[in-house]
């Protein structure tokens, strides 16, 4: 199949559920043949941040927007009439339990470490949690001759609960 005839099945989840502009954001980067990271360096930001945004999950700014759809060289104005200024994310995606594969083992790493992290996490850092606001996601492959390793790292900054 070639690339220039890209598309996204808008029809299925979880692309039903985004504006328009999202299947036009996948199918042109699909098109270009590059990754999340390498649009993200040509607009100075994160790729784990980049991929929520086409996702509809982190709202771009309009000038990240314009860089996005100069780098993917689809119409500035249509991206902006979707996803402008007026536009906010509905950010939380899917069903509970997530029915992907890689979604669910991430939900199922919480479920099962879920209580043992907020525990060290408290005699760490004493009452309070780790934002998901302000946070920074890292995604590694580290090569092991038992198959490659997926690191994954939530650098998420602490904040405690209020006591009045």
């Amino acid at each position: 199949m070639s690339s220039s005839i890209a598309t996204v099945p808008s029809n299925n989840s979880p692309y039903v559920d985004l504006p328009p502009t999202c299947a036009v954001l996948f199918e042109a980067k699909a098109r270009k043949g590059l990754s999340f990271d390498q649009i993200a360096k040509e607009i100075g930001k994160d790729e784990v941040w980049l991929a929520a945004a086409f996702y509809g999950q982190a709202k771009f700014t309009e000038e990240e927007l314009k860089k996005v759809s100069d780098v993917l060289g689809i119409q500035t104005s249509d991206a902006l009439s979707d996803l402008g200024n007026h536009w906010w994310p509905n950010r939380g995606l899917g069903p509970m339990p997530p029915q992907d594969p890689v979604i669910y083992r991430l939900y199922e790493g919480v479920m099962v470490y879920g209580h043992a992290i907020k525990a060290v996490i408290h005699e760490k850092f004493g009452d309070g949690i780790m934002s998901m606001i302000d946070c920074k996601i890292d995604i590694e492959k580290k090569p092991d001759p038992k198959g490659d390793r997926v690191v994954l790292t939530f650098d998420g900054k602490f904040l405690p609960y209020a006591r009045w």
